[in-house]
């Protein structure tokens, strides 16, 4: 039997996936034109000169005789690194392959998929470190305990509905709560960037353990905690799915996490309602001041030039203008 070079079912096979069951043409025009171009393709940097190459003289092929109309087979591209070991590619040669299974068996899948997605950016080569496997896992222990060891208190409360006000530092929770979920949403859906979002919710993590550390009466202090940890569960679901799932039950909910509603941000909630800017003297840090979000300009310099560490530093010099960066910082001249 005669075969063609496997180079070229591979080049155009996701032209078929739009169409598998079409048998009188190689292609079903009307569907491909429906699914195609490739949303995203993920694939390494050696793929450069030979798949992505061939796959886009077959699309101009296609494209000439009319069974695409598309220009480009793929829409959006992302080389990934690699992962290695010891500042080299993993090789048996080398001595320094790691088993995932290995890895799984003492720590179990979540915490080697979570250490992976948040040692590097998925274009940048990835160091692996048995170190940062640990500090993953511990992580996901905090989790654990954030909800294992408040259980009850967490499942009996409703969530927080927004209609009463809150103390400072029940404030602050919400707010950054929700400023994570608007982070973690925009790096996953934009730039793929498991990395940044995990840290990020290792942020709002820390934040809950020391707001359950100070404690409080207020009748909504375990309603803004339960949103808050729930937002946690459902941030964290597309990275570690298991414990997800188990985290999400033991809050009171059934079925998966995955399968629940991606969390979405208020805006009105992520707007603080004090800022800190810096203080600059011709252009050096002097000082920082804190003021409402919502001051006005002139505001702003009055109160940068009656900081005391600002006062004392300027003396009588006097001041030939003052510069306002909004929301960044505020520089004196003199």
């Amino acid at each position: 039997t005669d075969t063609m070079d496997t180079f070229v079912e591979s080049s155009w096979y996701f032209d078929r996936f739009a169409c598998p069951d079409h048998d009188t043409a190689p292609l079903d025009a009307q569907r491909g034109n429906y699914w195609l171009p490739v949303d995203q393709y993920i694939g390494g940097i050696e793929h450069a000169v030979l798949h992505l190459l061939y796959s886009r003289f077959f699309t101009k092929f296609l494209r000439d005789y009319g069974y695409v109309t598309m220009d480009e087979p793929f829409a959006n591209l992302l080389t990934q690194g690699m992962v290695i070991k010891d500042g080299a590619k993993m090789s048996k040669s080398k001595g320094n392959v790691v088993d995932p299974d290995e890895m799984i068996q003492v720590y179990g899948a979540d915490t080697v998929r979570l250490f992976c997605l948040f040692a590097a950016p998925p274009e940048k080569d990835l160091e692996w470190s048995e170190q940062g496997v640990e500090g993953s896992h511990r992580f996901l222990g905090r989790v654990w305990r954030l909800v294992a060891e408040h259980r009850e208190a967490l499942r009996s409360t409703r969530k927080w509905d927004g209609g009463s006000e809150l103390p400072s530092e029940l404030r602050d929770l919400y707010r950054r709560t929700h400023q994570t979920i608007k982070k973690v949403t925009e790096d996953i859906r934009d730039r793929f960037h498991f990395n940044t979002a995990i840290a990020a919710i290792m942020e709002l993590v820390n934040q809950i353990y020391q707001n359950m550390e100070a404690k409080s009466s207020h009748q909504e202090y375990w309603p803004v905690l339960r949103e808050s940890v729930e937002a946690v569960v459902l941030l964290m679901s597309p990275m570690v799915p298991h414990i997800a799932d188990e985290l999400w039950q033991a809050l009171g909910h059934s079925g998966c996490a995955l399968n629940n509603p991606w969390p979405t941000w208020r805006e009105e909630a992520l707007i603080a309602e004090e800022m800190l800017l810096v203080v600059q003297v011709n252009g050096k840090l002097r000082s920082r001041i804190s003021v409402a979000s919502d001051v006005g300009e002139e505001q702003l310099k009055q109160a940068a030039l009656a900081d005391q560490r600002i006062r004392d530093f300027i003396g009588d010099k006097p001041v030939r203008k003052v510069i306002v960066v909004p929301k960044r910082l505020v520089n004196i001249v003199i």
